[in-house]
């Protein structure tokens, strides 16, 4: 008794194989997808960690300047002799550092917009 050889048809070897391309091709276009993807977020994050650092120093740099100037101020406070010197002393550099805050928060803030702002690529 001889068994009947079973022979898939043609049209469904070619369906199938077919098939198997059509979900290789998809899944060739996932993983360009997914390798953009993430080269994007890389280079998202390297842009927000240089703007984070930039930020950073340049807020560690005025707080060193506005230190050196307290400083400064209360190095010629101790060397007054009377009042009204101190008064003047002291309104001279709260005009001075009043107007050097806002130069640095002008500052600051340009920077900051210039952080988030999109890079072109």
């Amino acid at each position: 008794m001889t068994n009947p050889q079973f022979e898939v048809p043609v049209d469904l070897r070619d369906f199938a194989q077919k098939s198997v391309e059509q979900a290789r091709k998809a899944f060739e276009g996932f993983v360009t997808v997914a390798q953009k993807t993430t080269d994007a977020v890389d280079s998202a994050s390297a842009n927000a960690r240089t703007s984070a650092k930039t930020v950073s120093s340049q807020t560690l740099s005025f707080a060193e300047q506005n230190i050196n100037a307290a400083f400064d101020f209360v190095n010629k406070l101790v060397q007054v002799k009377d009042p009204q010197e101190a008064f003047t002393l002291q309104s001279e550099y709260l005009k001075t550092q009043i107007a050097a805050l806002q130069s640095q928060a002008k500052e600051l803030g340009a920077v900051i917009q210039k952080s988030a702002a999109p890079k072109a690529e």
